[in-house]
C-alpha cells in the first residue's frame, strides 16, 4: 500500500515562546546599586512594569492606563 503516517508527538519538539520579554534590559546597574528604568503598575504593585507610548503609559497586566502632560496640552489646542 504506502508508507505509514506516524504522528509526531509536539512534547519532543522544543517550540520558542513568541513574545519572550528581555527583562535585563528594564534595569540599570550603578555599582552596587539596581535601579528601574520603567515605571511599575499603581494597581498591580512592584515587579509588574508599564509599557511606554508617546503619549500615555499601560499596564498590559491590567488594562490600567495613565496619560502623559504632553497628550493633555495635545487636546487642549483642539
Amino acid at each position: 500500500m504506502g508508507k505509514a503516517e506516524v504522528e509526531s508527538s509536539t512534547a519532543d519538539k522544543k517550540i520558542p515562546l513568541k513574545g519572550e520579554v528581555a527583562v535585563h534590559n528594564f534595569y540599570v546597574i550603578h555599582g552596587n546599586a539596581v535601579t528601574r528604568k520603567k515605571r511599575d503598575c499603581p494597581r498591580c504593585g512592584k515587579g509588574v512594569f508599564m509599557a511606554e507610548h508617546r503619549d500615555r503609559y499601560s499596564c498590559g497586566k491590567c488594562g490600567f492606563t495613565e496619560f502623559t502632560e504632553h497628550s493633555k496640552k495635545a487636546t487642549k489646542k483642539r
